[in-house]
């Protein structure tokens, strides 16, 4: 990290941590003294805490580093947004796709009901991992022996859930870079399948499950397509952090869960299909530089995530005030010691969450031979290697 990225990076991020560990206090006493008695009690109180913490986020790219962020959609689409449970089924374009739902839920009123499927290791990312699990993120193992139980014991959890969620599915299981798509496609060569040129191959076992477990209480699919203007740096955390803007196009297109096919096996064709077309979709972009057969809408930057981090900044002031004022802290080298460490820390805590953020770096990887599993999913084999 960079010395001028650091001067940034640490009083935001001693904003962010302050406010998590208060966040993440209120949801443990929530979990322990509410969610017993009360499930849905316990979800509609640990929503609007959860809120509170992630809308952080939504102020780094609204108000920080000015992203802007166009959406294309359907009148319709735009109308249900946040009005009703929703599989988001996205491909993974960026370092902060994530990041970008969570912006579109805040505007359609479910931040703190965005959930998302991810790996087990996110959850013991300080601050955001832990709220994370509090707010019923699914956590998998990367194995599928493992992970079908956890899923389905998962997403029935939610069966009941009192207010609309949004689930996130990256089905491309990765997120996207040169490396993984020629190995994608070479694959795709060998077995006489459409070969990609904008996405990965889609694995489909996780969204089978999603849509026979979801299906009676889900009522839609929100198919999000992400692109990369060619005028614009692709965004990371890191780029956020520094203030950096960017540009990003999101097309939303709504199906409803009752279309979809009913066996297994025309499910996995249907999201494999589904990722041609979005292939071609991301083919006329780079053309057009936007989504030409889709209407754009302005989202806007409402004022609720500035209030919010502008209370979080005032209250530390606040209580950093006090406390110097009890504890003479800067009155001996033993304190601006601590203090030095304790900057330290942050610059370190931050350093790994953004880190955690970022695309795997991978060299061309050997494609192993077409094997099939037993549901009939293709799968494929890459070796990656960390640079």
């Amino acid at each position: 990290m960079s010395i001028p990225a650091s001067i940034v990076i640490v009083p935001l991020g001693v904003v962010f941590l302050f406010s998590g560990l208060i966040i993440n206090l209120i949801q443990a006493i929530l979990f322990v003294i509410v969610r017993p008695f009360s499930k849905n009690g316990y979800r509609r109180m640990n929503r609007m805490v959860a809120e509170l913490l992630w809308i952080e986020l939504v102020w780094i790219v609204d108000w920080w580093a000015g992203v802007k962020v166009q959406l294309y959609t359907d009148s319709e689409t735009l109308k249900m947004m946040g009005k009703e449970h929703a599989l988001i089924l996205a491909n993974h374009r960026s370092d902060i796709d994530w990041l970008i739902g969570w912006v579109f839920a805040q505007r359609s009123g479910c931040l703190g009901s965005a959930l998302a499927i991810m790996k087990k290791s996110s959850k013991f990312l300080p601050v955001i991992g832990w709220s994370m699990w509090f707010s019923e993120y699914l956590f998998l193992e990367r194995s599928w022996a493992k992970d079908e139980s956890i899923l389905k014991v998962g997403l029935q959890r939610l069966k009941d859930y009192p207010q609309p969620f949004w689930l996130a599915l990256f089905a491309e299981g990765t997120r996207f870079t040169q490396a993984k798509l020629l190995a994608a496609q070479e694959y795709a060569s060998s077995n006489g399948l459409p070969v990609p040129r904008n996405v990965l191959i889609p694995r489909t076992k996780g969204f089978v499950t999603s849509v026979s477990q979801m299906r009676t209480f889900v009522p839609a699919i929100y198919d999000m397509t992400v692109a990369i203007p060619r005028s614009t740096t692709p965004p990371t955390m890191l780029r956020l952090f520094k203030g950096q803007p960017s540009v990003i196009h999101v097309k939303v297109k709504r199906h409803l869960m009752k279309d979809l096919p009913e066996t297994d096996e025309a499910v996995a064709q249907w999201c494999k299909d589904l990722y041609i077309v979005k292939d071609d979709l991301l083919d006329k972009h780079k053309a057009a530089d936007s989504f030409p057969d889709s209407e754009p809408h302005d989202i806007g930057r409402p004022l609720k995530s500035l209030v919010v981090v502008s209370a979080w900044a005032c209250l530390l002031v606040y209580a950093t005030l006090k406390f110097l004022r009890w504890s003479n802290l800067f009155s001996s080298w033993k304190g601006l010691v601590i203090t030095a460490v304790c900057l330290g820390i942050v610059t370190v805590l931050m350093q790994i969450l953004i880190q955690s953020s970022q695309s795997e770096r991978s060299t061309p990887a050997k494609v192993a031979p077409s094997r099939t599993s037993n549901d009939g999913e293709s799968s494929l084999s890459v070796h990656d290697k960390k640079q």
